[in-house]
Order: C-alpha cells, then structure tokens, then sequence
C-alpha cells in the first residue's frame, strides 16, 4: 500500500467541509482522486453545491432562443432553471421556480411563451421575472412586486450562454471577450442547431472530463474521430511531433491571411482556446474527412481552418471546424450518472438534406460518444471496487487531466473554505 490516505464513509456519517478539504490539500496532483471522489453521494453533494452551484456553467446557445419569448430549461442537480429571451433581445435566467408554492414553471425543454405562467395556479410573469398576476384570492394588500422569480446570473457572449447559481460568482469577463474574438468569424447570431444527442453516462461527471482532456486512450479506442483528429492540439504538447509542428506552420501563415484567430489562450486552468489543424488533407470532423456541410460558417472562406477547441470547465468541450460546429455540455446527474448532450451547429441557411445531411454529419462524433461512454462506465466500475486506490497521471500524455484535477482541487479548496461547514463526521483513516 501507498502513502495515500484511504477513506472509510460510514452509512450513518456525512463527509465534512473540512475533511474533504483535507482530502484535496493533502493529494498529490499526479494522481488520480480518493475513491470518495468518484463514488459518494455526499461528495457528489459537495461537487454540486461548491461547483455546479458557484462556477460559470455553459448552459446553451442563443441561437437556441432566437426570438423574444423562446426559452429553454435545464437541471443543475436539484436546482430547475429557466433562460428566456425578453424585451430587446436580452437573455434572462431565472431559477425555475414558482414564488406562491414552488412549482415548475415551464416543463418542456424548449418552448415560446407570451409570459411564463405556472401551471399549478396560474401565477403569471413578464419575461423579465416580474410578477404581473396572481389572482384575486391573494387579497387586495397583495404586493406583486415583492414575488418576482429569482434570478440567476446570466452572461453571453460568440453565441454561448453561461449561467451561474452563485451569488457572487468568479470573474470570467477575459474569457468571454476572447471567446467572442475567436468566434467573430463565425457569426454566431447566424447558427442553428443541425442535430442534438443526449446520452446518459453511467460514470461520475469528473470521469467524463477526465476522459475527454487526454487522448492517451484514443488509438485503441475512436479509429472514426482518428480520420481527422490530431492525437495533440499545440505545438507545446510535449508528444508534438515535427511534422506536426511544420503543418502548424503553414497552417497558421494561412489562417493568419483570412483574420483567423489561432493562438492558444489560456485562462487560468478553467478556459483554453486554441486553433490547430485537422490530419493534413482532412476538412472536416467526418467519417470521409470532407465537409458535412456545403455552405461554410459566417464570414469563412477556406474548409481548411482546422478545429478551434474550446474548454470551459468544469462542463464544456467544443470543436469549431469550417462547416459545422460541436458543441458539449455536460451535467452531474448522480455520483455515478452523467448526461452528455451534444450540438453539432451548421449555418442558419443550411438547408437540411440539401446542403448537410443530418445523419452524416453526426456519425464520427456519435461513435465517439458511445465508446468514450463504455470507457468511463468500465472506469467508474473499477473504482467501484475495493482494489482501487489513486493511480498515476502521465505528466506528458495526460497533462491535461492533470490540469483538470488541479483546477477542481483549487475551486474546490477555496469555494469549501468560504461557506460556514453544515455537514459532519467524515472518517479518515490511513493505511496499515
């Protein structure tokens, strides 16, 4: 046995801030995390109230809301949120919850309404969260303007949508001035959804991240998405090859010709962007390498512009190519159950079975997804297991996993060690 700390949760006990943050000081960032980590429910409680809870999360594009009262909803763990487009085009967030008794107010995934109106009592509200009715059984005294919905924070920026539950939440201002330089060229007021998945991965959500910042696993694992995926994104990955670095070259003195952002950004380990070329000859992230798309994304004039990746933990990868974008976001939904959505993005004049087909467009990344899905299940059942203890990173095939493992210890370090403990008696226990 390591020196590794193993941890022993009793069914009568819950796991502290403190002891959980004692956990995260004191592993080493080249390994993965205790067991509790991966497998608890009282962890996975943690990681949804310090993390899901108080970071900036990716929730949608606004092309998915185009119009005033478009909106569309989602879950973050126990928290139903609504994001609503409203007067002069602004984008509102709101928990999705009715102020007379709780309930649900929009149901559906996406819809347009006139106002959000609960379908329990029919209390009303204006688009932005004003309580506008709420009947005559409330009696006359009744003050409308002190039960609006609550809000959450909203921001938007190259056709994403961030929301974050927290109060304060941390600055992200650099990033989303970046992340609209680098979209520019892709006039994301005119995209729209081509094709959308959702699966449901039975794995904890941070093997999932963990599984998509390597590609360590790739050869054995995606021979569709290694048609034209680069095994690295940048010339600093210590694996980069020099052939690799010579069609950096000349692809960067091309994008550079067409005011194409391709420098890689980093900030902090949260958000990475960075412009790198498919395998040489290939265009497109599909099973023949051709475009899925004929008509090219807003201002672009090439099919060769390689993929404009895009990190924003802790819940969104994405890839940008000349004809189409991927976009993911993924949401906790248990300690071992995960929800992987997928966006594959064409522009708003595309016609479909004209100019994309929907079928073909989608195959090299819905055979990724199922593999990367039977990865992580196999993943999350040998941490089941009571042979599991913390194994080690490459430092140069998995850095960006390491990456990751620093940036949740970080966040979760400071977030636990702002919120007053509520929870109590975790059992640490060393090994013999």
């Amino acid at each position: 046995m390591d020196s590794i700390s193993h941890v022993h949760l009793d069914d009568d006990l819950t796991p502290t801030r403190e002891a959980a943050s004692q956990m995260l000081a004191d592993h080493p960032t080249h390994l993965s995390l205790p067991q509790p980590f991966y497998t608890d429910a009282r962890v996975f409680a943690l990681d949804m109230q310090e993390i899901f809870a108080k970071e900036w999360l990716f929730a949608g594009m606004t092309c998915e809301i185009p119009a005033k009262g478009n909106y569309l909803t989602l879950e973050i763990g126990d928290n139903p949120v609504i994001l609503v487009r409203g007067n002069e085009g602004k984008v509102h967030g709101f928990h999705n919850v009715c102020r007379h008794r709780g309930s649900r107010l929009c149901v559906h995934e996406r819809g347009k309404v006139a106002k959000l109106v609960c379908p329990y009592h029919q209390w009303t509200y204006e688009l932005d969260g004003r309580l506008l009715f709420a009947g005559s059984d409330m009696g006359e005294n009744f003050d409308l303007s002190t039960y609006g919905l609550k809000p959450i924070h909203v921001r938007t920026a190259g056709g994403y949508i961030f929301i974050s539950l927290a109060e304060q939440p941390p600055a992200i201002d650099d990033f989303l001035v970046t992340l609209e330089h680098y979209l520019e060229p892709y006039d994301m007021a005119n995209v729209k959804i081509a094709v959308e998945s959702n699966i449901v991965e039975n794995a904890n959500w941070k093997l999932v991240i963990e599984n998509n910042r390597e590609c360590y696993h790739c050869n054995g694992a995606h021979p569709e998405l290694l048609n034209s995926l680069q095994e690295f994104d940048d010339t600093d990955d210590p694996r980069a090859t020099p052939a690799y670095k010579t069609l950096v070259a000349t692809k960067q003195a091309d994008w550079d010709a067409q005011q194409v952002p391709w420098q890689l950004k980093r900030f902090g380990k949260r958000n990475r962007l960075t412009r790198t070329p498919l395998l040489n000859g290939v265009v497109s992230m599909t099973m023949d390498g051709k475009p899925g798309c004929s008509k090219l994304m807003g201002r672009l004039k090439s099919t060769d512009m390689g993929s404009l990746r895009i990190l924003h933990l802790p819940n969104s990868w994405n890839h940008f190519l000349g004809d189409h974008a991927i976009v993911f976001r993924v949401l906790p939904l248990g300690p071992e159950r995960t929800l992987v959505t997928t966006k594959w993005l064409v522009h708003k004049e595309a016609t479909e079975e004209v100019d994309y087909q929907p079928d073909e467009i989608r195959k090299v990344w819905d055979a990724t997804n199922d593999q990367d899905r039977r990865l992580v299940e196999e993943n999350q059942r040998g941490i089941n297991s009571v042979a599991y203890q913390p194994g080690p990173y490459s430092r140069t095939a998995e850095f960006g996993v390491i990456d990751f493992i620093d940036w949740y210890r970080e966040r979760m370090l400071e977030n636990l060690g702002n919120t007053a403990p509520h929870l109590q008696n975790l059992q640490i226990v060393q090994p013999s």
